[in-house]
């Protein structure tokens, strides 16, 4: 039943990663998610029925890794100050702000450790935050539009090659569930997954 405060580690991890996209657009330019009422951590302005909900429970009851997304916040690329470059900016921030968040679990793993703090919930609980919050930002650099990488990408191509790779994007979320649903996805992001946490959590034997 580690689901049970998985599921809401999760849930507070993909509010973070869209308000991170939000932030950065504010301070690019555009301020269209805080106008929205975007530009918020309440969950009841972020949650997407499919990647918030449905998504995390299937994963939850099969066993699968646990991801999930939510609503996107809202960007007008063109009242940011430069649009290309900013919109990578803007990619990156949600990715980011997830890295940040396993860094800091991984530290309070280790203050708690240090401590002599034994705490099997605490440990699990902090434990998942950092697995979650290492696997979002990998799968969300998969470069497949709508994906951040896709974003970074566009912005480190050429204009013409960058605009005709963008055309796939409304094709984007289909290609993305037949490479999870055929488990290449996995094969493809895990190996990356699993060599970040293991340097998170990895440092505090040295140390300790």
């Amino acid at each position: 039943m580690t689901w049970l405060y998985q599921i809401p580690i999760l849930l507070f991890s993909v509010i973070l990663h869209e308000y991170a996209h939000g932030w950065m657009a504010e301070r690019k330019g555009d301020d269209t998610a805080r106008v929205m009422g975007r530009l918020t951590f309440n969950p009841l302005a972020h949650i997407d029925p499919v990647g918030s909900v449905l998504l995390p429970l299937i994963a939850a009851l099969t066993g699968g890794p646990l991801i999930g997304w939510a609503k996107p916040v809202p960007v007008n690329p063109y009242r940011l100050n430069d649009p290309t470059r900013d919109m990578m900016w803007v990619g990156a921030a949600g990715p980011v702000s997830n890295l940040l968040l396993a860094v800091v679990c991984s530290f309070a793993l280790f203050f708690l450790k240090f401590a002599g703090i034994e705490d099997k919930l605490i440990y699990s609980f902090l434990g998942y935050a950092v697995v979650i919050n290492v696997l979002l930002p990998v799968f969300n650099m998969v470069p497949v539009p709508p994906l951040d990488g896709s974003r970074v990408l566009s912005g480190l191509l050429p204009s013409r090659i960058a605009y005709e790779y963008m055309k796939i994007e409304p094709y984007g979320i289909f290609i993305i569930f037949i490479l999870i649903s055929s488990g290449f996805f996995w094969r493809l992001i895990m190996p990356a997954v699993y060599a970040i946490v293991g340097l998170l959590v990895g440092w505090h034997t040295m140390i300790i």
